[in-house]
Order: structure tokens, then sequence, then C-alpha cells
């Protein structure tokens, strides 16, 4: 493993902590605040801006898109992510321990899991770190496809009363467009355009996680947002950005590796039996 991407996970796992730290903090100043509308963004703005325990929450959270950035101009998306998604542990630690529980027995699973997924990830990249770059137009059509795919999602959770869910997962996919966008933007060049869906895919997730925490647990919202934030620009990084995977069992080891962290993600967000439904949306 090369010196500047032994940095970029060093980087990428103090980015998923301060980020994880940061989502638990806005879940509790945003579930204390009035209700947050969809139909009046400049309200909900103003009172989020104006509270000083969600604004320390996006200051860290905004550190930790820091630290996420360095990575990124130092290594393979698809890496930086895999560490990132290894976060949804310290979430499903820090929220039970906060809350003054213990994990559940699926919660631990889901930690085991994502870290023996770190564990392949670390032995993969033997097999080189080389980065790609992809073509433009696949980029702009992905990005695109994921914002209707959002879009699509708040529809469906307005209809069935799965907002909180619904809102975390929207929020989780516009992330996704910010993540990818800012790995293309890294690059320089005209591609540094790419900074506009930086900044609209972070708002629109930032938004949409703080509806979702007036109506849910942060482990539901913040983790069901993490997977696909993490799962996403996974699957782009070796599809539009082309960055390649080891041959060989090499390679084997890189998809189990992948695979593992989205499925501890799921085992983490998944609710518990008896859990509260979920309250319908807030408009």
């Amino acid at each position: 493993m090369s010196t500047g991407v032994a940095v970029a996970l060093a980087l990428a796992l103090a980015s998923t902590t301060l980020t994880s730290i940061a989502y638990l903090r806005q879940h509790e100043a945003a579930a204390a605040l009035p209700v947050l509308s969809l139909r009046r963004p400049l309200h909900a703005a103003r009172l989020l801006l104006t509270d000083r325990s969600w604004l320390l929450g996006f200051a860290m959270e905004t550190g930790g898109f820091a630290l996420y950035a360095a990575a990124l101009a130092l290594a393979p998306l698809a890496l930086v992510q895999s560490i990132a998604a290894g976060g949804i542990g310290v979430l499903a630690y820090l929220s039970a321990h906060l809350a003054g529980r213990r994990l559940r027995r699926h919660e631990i699973g889901g930690v085991v899991v994502s870290v023996l997924g770190l564990v392949a990830l670390a032995v993969s990249l033997v097999g080189g770190e080389r980065d790609g770059r992809g073509s433009t137009l696949p980029i702009v059509v992905w990005l695109a496809a994921t914002a209707a795919v959002a879009l699509v999602v708040l529809g469906v959770g307005r209809r069935v009363g799965g907002m909180a869910v619904a809102q975390g997962a929207a929020g989780g996919l516009f992330f996704a467009i910010g993540d990818i966008s800012t790995k293309v933007a890294t690059q320089g060049g005209p591609r540094i355009a790419f900074v506009v869906a930086v900044v609209v895919g972070y708002a629109l997730g930032t938004w949409l996680l703080q509806l979702g925490y007036q109506l849910g647990g942060a482990l539901t919202v913040a983790g069901v947002a993490t997977l696909f934030t993490n799962a996403l620009p996974i699957v782009a990084g070796t599809i539009v950005l082309d960055e390649p995977v080891p041959s060989g069992g090499l390679g084997w080891v890189r998809l189990f590796a992948f695979a593992a962290v989205v499925a501890g993600a799921i085992l983490l967000t998944r609710p518990a039996d008896g859990a509260d439904p979920q309250s319908t949306a807030r408009t």
C-alpha cells in the first residue's frame, strides 16, 4: 500500500467518526425544534441556523467532509467509501450509549460484519490502488438518475407513511451525489464544475436528514442515509469512474469487503421488533 493511500484511509476513518458524532448531535437538536416542513424551506433553514447546538453538529459534519475530500484527493473513491461505511458501527455504538441501552443482537452482528469487511478491504489493498477517471457523460447521467430515484423515494414514503426512512434514504442518495461529485471535482481541470453538484447534493441531503430526525431515531434515519451514501459511490467508483478491481483471489476479497460493509449497514438499520412505527410526513 502506498503512503498516499494509507494517509487517505486514515483520513477517511477520522472523517466517518466525526461525521457520525455530528449526525447524533444534529438529531438531538432537530428533534427538539418546532416542526420543519418541506413546504417552508426558508423557515426550516432559519430554525436550524439559529440553533447553536445544531450549528455545532453542522460544523463537525463540515469538518468531517473536509477530511473526506482530502482522502479522495489521495485514493480511489471506492476504497475511501468502504472505510467510511464502517462508520455506521460508530454511529450504532454512540446512539446506543447515549440512549443508555445495549446494542441489540442484529446491531452487534452489523458491527461485526462491517469490521470483517474492513479487514478484507485491507487485505485486498495489496492488489494495487490505481485511481480512475471515467467519462463525464456517464457520470452526469449517474448523478441525474440518483436524484430522480431520491424524488421517487420521497413520493413513495409520503404515500405509505414511512417518511422518516424515506427522508433518510433520499438524504443519503443526495449525499452520494455530493460524494461522487467531490471525487470528480478533485480531479481538477473542467471537472471543477462538479463543485455545483457537491453543494446541491450536500445541501439537500442535510436538509432531508433534519426533517427525518424529527420523525425517527438517529440510527434509523442516519443509518439508512449512511447505507445509500456509501453503497452508491462504491458501485459508482467501479462502473462510471473505471476504478479497477484487483484480479484473481484479491478481486474476490475486495468484492467481499464491499458487500460486507453494505450488509453490515443493512443489519444496523433494521428496526427492532416492537419498535414504534414511523410517523407520517409533516407538511
